[in-house]
């Protein structure tokens, strides 16, 4: 329900907490909040009924309003829908917001199918007040749905659990698929059961039975797979030669073991957080059989600095290829990572990196606190229509020169100051002189690079 959705938000257990996901400013808050999402979805999905559903369109979009209305004698407002909606985008519109892929032809013909008219869902307004119309689908002999939109406590598209709405059910399969992993060292350490799902879970669980399911798939290949996999996992621990799985069909557990150059094997018991959070990319890279969103929160953490390009390169990996058309070996999939690693926002590639920035709106009336997410200037994200605010050149210098900036702070509290007693017992080790020397060379240029 939308109570228990606003209540996950943080992991909060009340349900007073709900009201907290909408803007508010002093004695003010706003009492609706919308969201919206443009997607390309697969083509074929299945229903809870295990029946195929194939959309009539894979172009989306969908909207939703969440009304928060207060009840009497209760602090906890009553959520309800106040507008949703499903529809289609055109292959005109679709190419035009991806400007990324405008010489990728058969990219995007491999990703736009299907033709529509009219939306899938939609709100109106009637004599009864606002209703929410699930419509036919094309080609389709499920029949549309009418429902009054006050007093909805989900989504419609929640509710959509059969192949009688196919495209719809598709968009339900899509959004289903998002997910944020937060990889818990304790879930990747542990075995998994011989019956457990052999899918990767949002907290690690899984690793050995996905990496079991993979290996048996591959048959004759399964060596193959084992190295690719060893060495990915090189290029953070220079003495890997293997990674497979431990059988005990006694115990009915799955282990991961890894294999270093000298015949020391590890168990995942014994491998670092940075180590299992990289191999648990590395197979998920290597299953093709998912495919979505995929949001991580600092995958830099556990690594070290010297490391993290290889942790960068492998996520770049993930998501989907532009060169060649989506197919089950190159599903549709978007990775998207939130850091505070200067590092990171300096070695991603320049169009992929938005700054989060705090600025204030003025909503009825009142100054409210917003974040704005801003690309960097000449690349295809601000050249959007309407052109969006792009980050200035100032703040991605002192965000790259965190280190120089905190010292400078440092100096400005006089945390640096010789005359002090001290100083010598508490200096920073990027103020010694031999290695602040050293620090921030200057990036070459394009024509000062040499290979």
């Amino acid at each position: 329900t939308l109570l228990e959705a606003a209540t996950g938000v943080r992991e909060e257990t009340r349900s007073a907490d709900a009201a907290r996901i909408f803007s508010r400013a002093a004695s003010w808050r706003a009492h609706e909040i919308r969201l919206e999402a443009e997607m390309i979805v697969p083509q074929h999905a299945r229903d809870d009924l295990d029946q195929p559903a194939e959309a009539s369109i894979t172009a989306l979009r969908y909207a939703v309003t969440i009304r928060a209305r207060p009840e009497a004698g209760s602090v906890i407002p009553r959520l309800e829908v106040a507008e949703e909606r499903l529809d289609y985008i055109k292959k005109g519109e679709l190419i035009e917001s991806l400007p990324f892929a405008r010489d990728k032809k058969a990219w995007r013909e491999s990703i736009f199918k299907g033709r529509r008219t009219s939306p899938l869902i939609s709100t109106e307004t009637s004599g009864e007040g606002r209703v929410v119309k699930v419509h036919e689908d094309s080609g389709h002999q499920g029949r549309g749905r009418t429902l009054r939109a006050e007093g909805l406590a989900r989504t419609v598209l929640s509710t959509i659990n059969t192949a009688e709405s196919p495209t719809a059910l598709v968009a339900r399969r899509e959004m289903q698929s998002w997910r944020l992993l937060q990889l818990e060292p304790s879930r990747l350490r542990a075995p998994d059961d011989m019956k457990a799902a052999p899918t990767i879970g949002r907290d690690g669980t899984g690793v050995p039975a996905t990496l079991h399911r993979l290996l048996a798939a591959a048959g004759g290949d399964e060596l193959a797979v084992r190295a690719r996999l060893a060495n990915r996992l090189s290029e953070l621990l220079d003495d890997i030669r293997d990674v497979r799985i431990d059988a005990d069909e006694k115990r009915e557990l799955l282990t991961l073991v890894v294999k270093a150059r000298d015949g020391s094997e590890f168990r995942a018991r014994d491998l670092s957080d940075g180590t299992l959070r990289f191999l648990a990319l590395a197979i998920l890279q290597a299953d093709t059989a998912w495919g979505g969103l995929l949001c991580m929160e600092e995958p830099e953490n556990g690594i070290h600095p010297q490391r993290i390009p290889p942790m960068l390169e492998l996520l770049q990996e993930l998501v989907v290829r532009l060169d060649v058309p989506v197919d089950d070996a190159n599903p549709l999939r978007q990775v998207i990572v939130n850091t505070h690693s200067p590092e990171v926002a300096g070695l991603v590639p320049e169009h992929s990196l938005l700054f989060a920035q705090g600025e204030e709106r003025i909503v009825d009336g009142h100054k409210v606190r917003n974040v704005s997410f801003r690309p960097l200037d000449e690349t295809w994200r601000a050249q959007a229509e309407p052109r969006p605010r792009t980050v200035d050149k100032g703040t991605v210098l002192e965000f790259l020169n965190a280190l120089p900036a905190a010292l400078r702070t440092r100096e400005e509290q006089g945390l640096n100051d010789d005359a002090s007693a001290n100083y010598l017992s508490r200096r920073p080790v990027a103020a010694r002189l031999e290695i602040s020397d050293s620090l921030f060379l200057p990036f070459p240029s394009p024509g000062e690079a040499k290979t």
